[in-house]
């Protein structure tokens, strides 16, 4: 019995930073109750996704992270946008020199 509440909070935490950093909390809850510690981990050491660079669909207006090749909205498909080749990041972002 003392797993089960250890895990089910273990869970509840997990889910929590996952929910912080922009992810599914669900998601982080699943892996929290399943590993209860490592998840607790893994999801503090996850990458935050509130910070990604985002950019805007021609078409219909919907924002999305850079990073997205098809508008999830209308479904075109969105070239790589110019001021983010290679070498040319703005300040603070990858592959900044």
């Amino acid at each position: 019995m003392e797993f089960v509440v250890l895990a089910f909070f273990c869970g509840l935490s997990a889910g929590m930073v996952g929910k912080l950093k922009g992810s599914s909390f669900w998601i982080w809850f699943l892996i929290g109750l399943v590993l209860p510690l490592l998840g607790t981990i893994a999801a503090v050491l996850y990458r935050t996704e509130r910070n990604e660079p985002r950019r805007q669909c021609p078409e219909c207006g919907n924002v999305v992270a850079l990073s997205d090749q098809v508008c999830m909205q209308c479904g075109r498909d969105l070239d790589w946008p110019a001021e983010y080749t290679a070498g040319s990041w703005p300040s603070g972002q990858p592959g900044q020199t």
